[in-house]
């Protein structure tokens, strides 16, 4: 059953040459008009996972209908997961009704195509599954999210901040430049601040954040609690920093009739980049050597410089990027007993509302395992996002804390697996409730779980899920958590 499972789940993986022939006849998507031209050219790759009560009464009379309802979860999934680039989880959750009503009833016109579907399968937790890849259409979620009243969609959107940018900008003398060190120019950055600052963005510092995390090192060294101040002082580092340099030539002449010599400072090339630290990635770089450009003061010069440096920035340079659907990250994943677990691990990963994609890069029973995520959380405070969305879910799963985030940091998170003495993660992950619903919203479970049978295996993995799709109140240990994860 395994094996039978682990192919189905690889038709997913398979994308060489996929496109809209790959699902069984046309969807409903490529039979429903498509969304305006803006909207079509945005679209992300999604892969979801869906699933249906297999025992519920409806389907006992119709066998078709159960795999029409699989295929529509799988799409529902899809569109939750694109609403999840403008709505985080928990948002979404405490707002389902009322995103479903408006968003994810349209699943089928904010689908693109359906680029791989599996074949449904009996899972051994007792649900169908189908595995679902994508084409959804973002700005036809964007413009459905913002359709609803201002005081629905008030609390709705993301709240990413205003991103931190630090500058340094370099003066150099183009005919000592390789023997004299170039200095900052504190006038050519000021005027660049004050650009930024009329983005509504924030300056940061480098050098007191630099500052700031030596100490805090030091005193956490004291206080064995390293890793911990590590990750304090990280918050506190810059979204962007822009770096430049400009070199500066001097002329001079002596005047034949007064004997008086005129220097003139030209520009002979000046070079900016600017660099997403969470990332190291480099969002926008440029080198440029003007011409006919003289100054008969440095300062002037370098204000000048400050002001076209600051020419090259825009405030939609970075809302583009800070806006970008996801980030790709690295997850090493060290403990993984077999090639089984790591594919079924990969399988629970795309069921999970954050998670857009996933690959499964490398196995290492005796090191680290790689897969690579496609991932939607926020930029702050990733670690705890990746703790929340992606740890507890598959804790809650297993039932114990045998995944344990170890580090996060820029694109790469390190998690660790710990078996209980003589379980089977490969058996575990196959007979327990999916990941995903171990934090899915009460009228999810409601529309999904129809037996007690399953909903009984729910309720081992989301109690307060349960409890209140059930009407009953949840138990004061889960309202402890709740309360301290939401403080």
């Amino acid at each position: 059953m395994r094996r039978k499972i682990i192919a189905a789940m690889s038709i997913i993986g398979l994308l060489a040459a996929a496109g809209p022939a790959a699902a069984q006849g046309p969807s409903v998507a490529q039979r429903t008009a498509a969304p305006p031209a803006a909207a079509a050219q945005q679209t992300i790759i999604v892969s979801a996972e869906g699933l249906a009560d297999p025992k519920a009464p409806q389907y006992a009379r119709d066998r078709g209908i159960l795999i029409d309802d699989l295929r529509r979860d799988a799409r529902r999934q899809a569109v939750e997961k694109a609403v999840g680039v403008y709505v985080d989880s928990q948002t979404l959750i405490q707002n389902y009704t009322m995103i479903s009503d408006r968003v994810l009833t349209r699943a089928d016109g904010l689908i693109k195509q359906v680029i791989k579907e599996s074949d449904p399968w009996l899972g051994d937790d007792g649900f169908m599954h189908m595995l679902l890849k994508a084409e959804v259409y973002v700005a036809g979620v964007e413009e459905a999210l913002k359709a609803m009243s201002r005081e629905q969609r008030v609390a709705l959107i993301r709240e990413r901040g205003d991103p931190r940018i630090s500058v340094a900008i370099f003066a150099a003398d183009a005919d000592r430049a390789s023997t004299v060190a170039p200095r900052r120019s504190q006038i050519a950055e000021n005027i660049l601040k004050e650009r930024i600052q009329t983005f509504g963005y924030r300056v940061w510092s480098e050098e007191h954040a630099e500052k700031l995390r030596v100490e805090l090192m030091a005193r956490s060294q004291l206080e064995g609690q390293a890793d911990v101040t590590l990750s304090v002082s990280q918050q506190r580092a810059s979204d962007f920093s822009i770096l430049g340099e400009a070199k500066f030539k001097t002329l001079s002449a002596r005047l034949p009739s007064s004997g008086i010599t005129i220097s003139k400072y030209v520009l002979t090339s000046w070079t900016v980049a600017c660099v997403d630290n969470a990332t190291g990635q480099e969002i926008y770089f440029n080198n440029k050597v003007p011409t006919g450009r003289s100054w008969n003061d440095e300062d002037v010069a370098t204000r000048d410089i400050g002001q076209l440096i600051g020419q090259e920035f825009s405030r939609d340079l970075f809302e583009k990027h800070l806006s970008a659907p996801s980030r790709i990250f690295q997850l090493q994943v060290m403990g993984l007993p077999d090639y089984d677990a790591g594919e079924l691990m990969r399988k629970e990963l795309m069921g999970l509302r954050p998670v857009l994609n996933v690959d499964f890069r490398n196995f290492d029973a005796q090191g680290m395992s790689l897969f690579e995520v496609d991932f939607t959380g926020g930029r702050n405070g990733f670690a705890r996002i990746i703790n929340d969305t992606m740890v507890r879910p598959l804790n809650a799963k297993l039932g114990d804390r045998s995944f344990r985030v170890v580090s996060a940091r820029g694109d790469l998170v390190r998690v660790t697996y710990s078996a209980p003495d003589g379980s089977d993660l490969a058996d575990r992950l196959l007979k327990l409730p999916p990941a995903s619903l171990a934090q899915a919203s009460p009228e999810r479970i409601r529309a999904l779980v129809q037996s007690e049978e399953a909903m009984e295996a729910v309720k081992k993995v989301n109690p307060e899920g349960v409890a209140a799709a059930s009407g009953k109140p949840a138990t004061p240990a889960s309202d402890t958590v709740r309360a301290i994860k939401n403080f």
